[in-house]
């Protein structure tokens, strides 16, 4: 190929390091389930996968040459036209959905993109059922959004992308630096093996093919058994067969498939993840047994990826600021402890207390002037003596790092066991004085996916290394190396190098000239910083503009957003608990009162009569509601020990006058800019409602008018009072679940996952399936203690499980949509039954007394 990319390497290539001959290049070739036509600039025929008769319904020589108008509708030129100038950037992609194509047959979906001068259109018969891509998306990102740490946010980023493609097993594959990788997360259909913490070598993934996963992110063999179709001709007039690297169809290589089938696996799918331009690692996806998704369920899913590449560079970002930034204050004491004394430079073991702190390292040796002092595991003196006239030679005025000092010392294998790594920190301007950090040899375990001294056999593809058959782990013995630094860990070297750099010159003749270029060096790590920081903020502001919103944080504008949906949420849920029915003021303000306060809500006094509102005036007032507490509580009297009163009445034309009243909290500032809760309070009554609202911050507390009109004013009821008054539901006991496996059976991803969350916070081990014949094998697979079943699955219901279940004796509760419309059979009329939306409290208030009747 012109570009250097092997159109049909595929991913996960087997080992071919010992074998006699190159890989084997099948040509140009596409997957069965669609059909490929390549158009010059005049839109002349040129190349056309052998199947496209089977889709268009003329033979490829016949379709060859001639004009595409002969073989697409007029209309889908046009739109297939608009679509290719939206292209930019070499290797990017467009798509269609449901389009129809060609007169009398069904749509497809569209894939185009170009290829040299030529444009390549890929199509599919389309899906009937296209879910709504960016919506999902959505719903998945701030899930995401959600986990606190690193591991979480990779396993949910598995659970996410196999909940989006169906797939049986979900890993997130981590390339290290020396190319070989790790399974670091994983989310996989029950009764299947585990890959999680299994090591692949970095052979498994040739540099070709790494280079592809770059230009194209999306990546999958529907189905392993299928036979390819080739694109004819193979060659254009010019020799030249047609780059594919882009190709959604393209099919792979014999030796992959070999590779797939002696896994046992039917379907396979990979989403790059890229993080600063560099391949961080894949979604690798096995599925046993043939899968295709959806176009929509695909572009989700890729959509996704570079979603959750972002968020992940991002993560990495903040961590290694943070980092950065503690590490600069060790700087900082470092160098100011030295000035006021100097003999501690010379004091490796203060040092060593100090630095390893920010640089973990098991000894540490210093060289100033001809002396030196070591503590910690290290070479004896003879031999670090020996390690600065290398250093000497090799490291000039700058860091330098090495993970296994035998590649420059053969000697070094003696103390291996104490130093075989180092990070020497230069303390002069001339090779002379330096702190050498040293790593004792990693005695690390690796689990490796199969063992690669196995017998070689030869396979149906030539002398070359069949792919491993076998994936029991087993272990390799990493020896003479380190554990490398860290490239954090040499900016941090870096700083130090600085700071301690200055200290020294202060002692020496040359003070002021290398006092500058220390200087100097500090004002490139501020530089760098301060860019790393922009970049951050570029990134914030980027994905903020895409929402519209005007959070600072992607995590401020998840929270907010959450928060606000979980106010409405709640509004819902008052008034849908009666069929959509008004809904009463007072149960407003003490539910949201309550979610913020628990037990102290009742630091908002409200009086009033009972005020009943329409549905559509109750969600506004809850938001409205909610972003005055939301004030309050951050910036208002709820954030110290005041108060605040709620005060309404009716006038005389049947209108609602609501007051807001905040004291004996701190000082009010009016704030400085007008953000999206503002801008609620402030609006959204006199917009939606078409009424009126007024907002003072004065210096004793915000005090708030507010008008809602009489037609949004259903009635004034007898005051409640008492246990009449709704108060926020009381949290089941948190270990309820303890030691039980719980069985959640739902068809809807979101749904699912809250529920998973929602049982895993009561203590439960949850097992997630969507369908009838999936919650089967679960509960044939292992003991189920307890289940929740979703009444509807799609076209089915739950009722088989639910006798099968009452079978074997196991309690179970049903989930609904359908509000107290579903109509139950007979001999289930005792069974519990939950509406949707539930919360985690409502799920547990349900289950408690069954769990209890259980004697368990």
């Amino acid at each position: 190929m012109a570009d250097g990319h092997d159109p049909n390497l595929a991913a996960f290539a087997v080992d071919i390091s010992n074998c006699d001959r190159e890989p084997i290049h099948v040509p140009g070739t596409i997957q069965p389930y669609g059909f490929l036509v390549a158009l010059t600039a005049d839109w002349l025929v040129s190349r056309v996968s052998a199947n496209s008769g089977d889709f268009i319904g003329l033979t490829p020589e016949d379709m060859l040459g001639r004009p595409i108008s002969d073989l697409f509708r007029g209309e889908a030129i046009h739109s297939l036209r608009n679509r290719i100038t939206l292209l930019r950037g070499p290797d990017a992609v467009e798509r269609i959905f449901s389009l129809s194509l060609i007169d009398g047959k069904p749509p497809f979906d569209i894939a185009v993109h170009f290829s040299g001068s030529l444009v390549v259109i890929e199509a599919e018969p389309a899906c009937a059922d296209e879910m709504e891509a960016t919506s999902m998306v959505r719903s998945m990102v701030a899930r995401l959004a959600q986990t606190d740490s690193m591991a979480a946010f990779l396993r949910d980023g598995a659970r996410q992308v196999r909940a989006v493609t169906g797939f049986d097993r979900v890993m997130v594959y981590q390339f290290s630096d020396g190319g070989d990788g790790e399974v670091v997360a994983e989310a996989l259909r029950p009764g299947i093996d585990s890959f999680f913490g299994l090591h692949y070598p970095a052979s498994d993934i040739p540099a070709q093919a790494r280079a592809l996963y770059l230009r194209n992110i999306f990546r999958i063999i529907a189905d392993v058994q299928a036979k390819p179709v080739p694109v004819v001709p193979v060659l254009d007039p010019a020799g030249v067969a047609l780059d594919m690297s882009l190709c959604l169809l393209r099919a792979v290589s014999p030796i992959h498939i070999e590779y797939l089938g002696n896994m046992g696996v039917g379907a396979s799918l990979s989403i790059s993840i890229i993080v600063e331009g560099r391949l961080w690692g894949l979604f690798a996806c096995h599925h046993y047994g043939p899968r295709l998704p959806s176009f929509a369920q695909r572009s989700a899913a890729e959509l996704f990826g570079q979603i959750f590449s972002m968020m992940l560079e991002s993560r990495e970002r903040a961590q290694t600021a943070d980092y950065e930034g503690k590490a600069r204050q060790v700087a900082d004491r470092l160098m100011s402890a030295i000035a006021q004394d100097h003999d501690l430079l010379s004091n490796a073991r203060w040092l060593g207390d100090v630095i390893f702190d920010t640089i973990p390292a098991d000894g540490v040796g210093v060289y100033i002037d001809g002396e030196m002092t070591l503590a910690g595991l290290t070479p004896d003196k003879s031999a670090f003596v020996a390690i600065i006239g290398v250093l000497n030679r090799a490291a000039a005025s700058q860091v330098y790092t090495t993970d296994s000092l035998v590649r420059l010392m053969p000697d070094a294998a003696a103390y291996a066991d104490r130093a075989a790594g180092l990070l020497a920190i230069p303390l002069s301007r001339r090779p002379r004085d330096y702190v050498v950090l040293f790593r004792a040899e990693q005695m690390r375990s690796v689990r490796w996916a199969g063992n690669q001294e196995k017998h070689i056999e030869y396979g149906p593809n030539g002398p070359r290394l069949t792919p491993r058959k076998s994936f029991e782990e087993w272990s390799q013995l990493v020896k003479g190396t380190a554990l490398p630094f860290s490239a954090a860990e040499l900016r941090v070297a870096e700083a130090l190098r600085t700071a301690l750099l200055e200290v020294v010159l202060r002692l020496s003749d040359s003070a002021n000239e290398e006092r500058q270029r220390a200087h100097e060096k500090q004002e490139l790590l501020i530089a760098e910083l301060n860019h790393r920081v922009r970049n951050i903020l570029s990134l914030i502001r980027g994905l903020l503009s895409q929402t519209k919103d005007s959070a600072r944080s992607v995590e401020e504008f998840i929270a907010t957003l959450e928060s606000r949906i979980q106010a409405l949420a709640r509004a819902h849920d008052q008034i849908t608990a009666d069929r959509w029915a008004p809904a009463r003021l007072q149960d407003l303000i003490e539910v949201e009162a309550g979610a913020y306060l628990g037990e102290r809500r009742d630091r908002v006094k409200q009086t009033g009569p009972n005020v009943l509102l329409t549905p559509s005036a109750f969600t506004v007032l809850a938001l409205v509601i909610h972003e005055l507490l939301t004030n309050a509580a951050k910036y208002g009297a709820l954030s110290d020990g005041g108060t605040v009163a709620i005060d309404w009445h009716v006038d005389a034309d049947g209108s609602l006058l609501l007051h807001w009243l905040e004291s004996g909290g701190p000082a009010v500032v009016a704030p400085s800019r007008r953000g999206f809760g503002s801008t609620v309070i402030e609006r959204s009554i006199p917009y939606d409602l078409d009424g009126r609202a007024e907002i003072a911050y004065r210096l004793a507390g915000v005090e708030a008018h507010f008008c809602i009109p009489s037609a949004h004013i259903v009635s004034v009821l007898p005051d409640v009072v008492g246990a009449e008054r709704a108060k926020p539901a009381a949290a089941p006991a948190p270990e309820l679940l303890k030691g039980r496996n719980v069985l959640l059976v739902e068809d809807n991803m979101i749904i699912a996952m809250d529920g998973e969350d929602a049982l895993c916070d009561l203590g439960a081990e949850v097992v997630t399936v969507a369908s009838v014949s999936r919650a089967k094998e679960a509960i044939d697979l292992g003991r189920i203690d307890f289940a929740v079943l979703d009444f509807n699955l799609g076209t089915e219901t739950s009722l088989p499980i639910a006798d099968l279940l009452a079978e074997r004796g196991i309690g179970f509760l049903f989930a609904t949509g359908y509000g107290d419309g579903l109509d139950l059979p007979e001999r289930f009329s005792g069974i519990t039954l939950i509406k949707k939306p539930y919360s985690g409290t409502t799920l547990g208030q349900a289950i408690a007394p069954m769990i209890a009747g259980q004697g368990r």
